[in-house]
């Protein structure tokens, strides 16, 4: 069953691994080479001065396309902080 990218933004993506509620899909990453879609982006929840980190999820980790949801196998893994600068 073919699908658009379009209707991919109307869905709401689910994490199986812990039942997590990811979001909705912003926007895709596409080969323009092989005309592929590679992965999916939704837009993280952090709170910082350009909005939150996005997940990237790649298309190998979809599991399965809903009408309403998209499941995926993700895990996510936080950047380590940031040291701090300390000026003397």
């Amino acid at each position: 069953m073919p699908c658009r990218v379009t209707d991919l933004r109307c869905k709401e993506v689910i994490n199986i691994r812990d039942g997590a509620r990811l979001g909705y899909i912003s926007d895709v990453e596409v080969d323009v080479d092989c005309g592929q879609v590679v992965a999916i982006v939704v837009p993280g929840c952090g709170f910082s001065l350009f909005g939150g980190e996005d997940y990237v999820i790649p298309w190998e980790n979809i599991c399965r396309i809903g009408e309403d949801i998209v499941l995926v196998d993700f895990e996510f893994k936080p950047r380590p902080p940031k040291e701090k600068k300390r000026w003397l």
